[in-house]
């Protein structure tokens, strides 16, 4: 199996990602099968454009893409990725799309295709923080996953895709800041598993990880 993930370089200002940092920890190989890596600039277009060239040149049977989520506090796998661009920032390329369909024709929404409950589970019995995400916001983080299962739908139906989001790394953050965080062993930890499971595992558990708000 080839697998690749893709992860963002810093945004807003910012010196770090945690997803490049942990995508630059991710080994060759897990369970002999083939890791790759990609760091995607934090553009709505160009992000897109990467992966689709990627694919063009390279086999591939899955892409996970890695992203920050600055807030939240632990790892979160994407449940569904919507179908609006309304960035409350620009993007690195100085782009601020408000209101705008990624697709005009599209559906309203895709799923991951991955098995995002057993990711959370594999990553809960392993004491790694995590938790199923029911929205992947409405920048860039949910542009790519939007449009990178409309491309496999469309032009790769044999690729799965889906997309896992990260708190800020201890790294990240000052010592007196409270605002959440999770080592960085500990996100390469959680980021293996859920490869492990993706790898392992087509079909998804089916317990109850929704919220009531």
């Amino acid at each position: 199996m080839n697998i690749l993930i893709t992860a963002f370089e810093p945004f807003h200002g910012a010196e770090t990602n945690p997803s490049a940092m942990v995508a630059s920890r991710i080994p060759p190989t897990i369970n002999g099968h083939s890791i790759a890596v990609l760091i995607l600039p934090t553009a709505f277009h160009l992000c897109v454009e990467k992966v689709r060239h990627y694919l063009e040149r390279n086999a591939c049977d899955v892409v996970i893409g890695l992203g920050q989520a600055g807030g939240r506090k632990c790892i979160t796998p994407e449940r569904v990725a919507i179908n609006i661009d309304d960035a409350v920032i620009p993007d690195n390329q100085g782009y601020q799309p408000i209101d705008r369909p990624i697709l005009k024709d599209g559906p309203p929404a895709y799923f991951s295709q991955l098995p995002v409950k057993r990711m959370v589970q594999a990553m809960r019995e392993a004491s790694v923080p995590s938790a199923l995400s029911n929205s992947a916001g409405t920048y860039v983080c949910n542009h790519f996953m939007y449009a990178l299962a409309h491309l496999a739908y469309t032009t790769y139906p044999n690729v799965r895709t889906g997309f896992i989001h990260l708190p800020y790394a201890h790294e990240q953050i000052d010592k007196d800041d409270s605002t959440p965080s999770l080592s960085l062993d500990t996100l390469v930890k959680g980021i293996e598993i859920a490869i492990r499971v993706v790898i392992d595992e087509k079909t998804d558990s089916h317990e109850a990880l929704g919220t009531i708000s």
